[in-house]
């Protein structure tokens, strides 16, 4: 039973040890990162970018399916509550009525890509730079794919959803793809040190 529990443990199985309080904390700390992640802007090429797509796949890689899952549900759960935690807000709406908006297929993208990359780190994805890139862009897929999926029902299939909703980010997300795929080894290789 050890065995099988240490090859699906996660960054954080070899950090703290496993127990109730540590995954409320790990949870709360969770959706405090995404709801600090919306609100800091780089400055970047060709729109500014937030972090928030790399936190919601290193809470994934870092944390499993469960924990990231439960954090980035979290997360929606306090914008849904009117907390003005999502990027943009509360100057372009909150609550339900921002969720429903243009990035609300990104919201749902956010927790589907949270469990995948959580479920692929379970497998051991990522502890090597290779297979943290691929699990990383999985995860990063998602997130756009059901973007794109709602942007349309939202504005209209007749638009370039493409340009509107993916190309202008495409730099940055591969810097923060990059970065995650970089860090997450590293600090598997620290730890066993």
């Amino acid at each position: 039973m050890k065995a099988t529990m240490m090859t699906n443990a996660v960054l954080a199985d070899h950090l703290l040890p496993r127990s109730l309080t540590r995954n409320v904390l790990l949870v709360v700390g969770g959706s405090l990162a995404l709801w600090l992640s919306a609100k800091v802007q780089v400055p970047f090429w060709p729109v500014p970018m937030t972090m928030q797509t790399f936190v919601v796949l290193v809470l994934g890689m870092a944390l499993g399916p469960r924990v990231a899952g439960a954090a980035v549900m979290l997360y929606l759960a306090q914008g849904a509550a009117g907390l003005p935690v999502f990027a943009g807000t509360p100057e372009r709406g909150i609550g339900v009525a921002y969720m429903v908006g243009p990035t609300g297929g990104y919201l749902l993208g956010f927790l589907l890509a949270a469990i995948t990359t959580g479920v692929l780190a379970e497998r051991g994805w990522s502890r090597n730079i290779l297979s943290a890139f691929a699990a990383l862009l999985i995860g990063t897929a998602i997130i756009y794919a059901l973007g794109l999926l709602w942007l349309g029902a939202v504005i209209g299939w007749d638009k370039n959803l493409f340009a509107i909703g993916v190309a202008p980010f495409l730099a940055a997300e591969a810097f923060k793809v990059a970065l995650a795929a970089a860090v997450l080894p590293l600090t598997w290789r620290l730890i066993k040190r």
